[in-house]
């Protein structure tokens, strides 16, 4: 992410602000932000009595400011970082009035996760002023494959289009956890090696034969067989494969399907560009727009729509989620 490397190439040049109010859906930014400054601003011989960790649970506004007033010792400035600031929200903007002159030695960071200030209020303009307000935005479902890409790129490895698929399939977008799993793989893998479905489910437990795109891929190719397979394996694990995961996933495949059939270009690159999607899957939808033409597709989308309901209870409470499965599948291929 542009924002947060240039974050941290100005922390590098020497270039540090008295306050970073790093907020936002996306945690994995905040936290990498912090940690980078809680490892770096300050040598490990001056953390001792320079750098302090706060929990917005545990402290008030006032308790912050008064830390962030405090003079470093022995040392050129200080740092205090507070964790979980979002648990501060209902006197957040309190902190204006020492944002709009901040101890020029103090490096105040704000983790404020899963929220946002006002941009209107006070505190959103001092700040902006005096310091850095960074807003980590969530990645769409679409966008994480990519990002997926670009961290392995960056550590010299490389992922194949469906292996990544795969982790967000079973991660979601949950950055943090699909990190952590890159990290393992990191280990056990020289560098410069790509990361394959076969890594993935040898190593995560996930299946590359028997998981929601496998799905998508055989109901796009109208393979009755194969569908039916995973199908049955879902509904011998309906825990690991949720149906309400499956619907939503079909039903994405479908919309998106919906407006293939209204493009006028048809080209890879630009399917690609229009439905968001990586071009290795344009072939998935232009095989799919053969075997499901306009009308099915809306007819198929009006059966998900109908399985969504029933797989969150209503008016199928008592049915076992495998047999909604097979009825869905017979009904969407028929």
């Amino acid at each position: 992410m542009d924002e947060v490397k240039h974050i941290v190439t100005d922390i590098r040049n020497g270039q540090i602000k008295p306050i970073y109010f790093l907020m936002g859906e996306e945690p994995y930014y905040i936290d990498r932000i912090a940690d980078f400054i809680e490892d770096n601003i300050l040598a490990e011989e001056e953390k001792g009595f320079n750098q302090m960790v706060l929990y917005g649970r545990d402290v008030t506004v006032d308790d912050v400011v008064a830390n962030a007033k405090r003079y470093p010792m022995m040392a050129e400035r200080q740092v205090v970082i507070v964790k979980e600031a979002q648990d501060l929200s209902r006197t957040i903007e309190k902190l204006a009035d020492y944002a709009e002159n901040p101890q020029p030695t103090t490096v105040l960071v704000m983790c404020y996760k899963y929220k946002k200030i006002d941009k209107r209020k006070k505190l959103y303009k001092t700040v902006t002023k005096s310091g850095v307000i960074f807003e980590s935005k969530k990645l769409y479902e679409n966008q994480v494959s990519d990002w997926i890409r670009r961290v392995l790129n960056g550590k010299k490895y490389s992922i194949a289009p469906k292996a990544a698929q795969m982790l967000v399939e079973f991660l979601g977008t949950d950055l943090g956890k699909i990190n952590n799993e890159l990290q393992k793989l990191q280990l056990i893998l020289p560098e410069g090696s790509q990361i394959t479905p076969e890594i993935i489910e040898e190593n995560i437990g996930i299946s590359k034969d028997f998981n929601n795109f496998e799905l998508r891929k055989a109901v796009g190719e109208r393979d009755v067989m194969k569908a039916t397979r995973i199908i049955n394996y879902f509904a011998q694990n309906p825990k690991d494969n949720p149906m309400v995961v499956t619907v939503a996933l079909l039903y994405n495949f479908f919309s998106q399907l919906l407006q293939y059939h209204g493009l006028r270009d048809h080209n890879p690159k630009s399917v690609a560009s229009a439905l968001r999607i990586n071009p290795y899957f344009v072939g998935e939808y232009s095989t799919a727009a053969k075997n499901y033409p306009m009308k099915k597709v809306s007819r198929v989308i009006s059966v998900l729509r109908e399985a969504d309901v029933k797989s969150k209870g209503v008016g199928a409470s008592n049915v076992p989620q495998g047999d909604l499965l097979k009825e869905l599948l017979v009904k969407v291929m028929a």
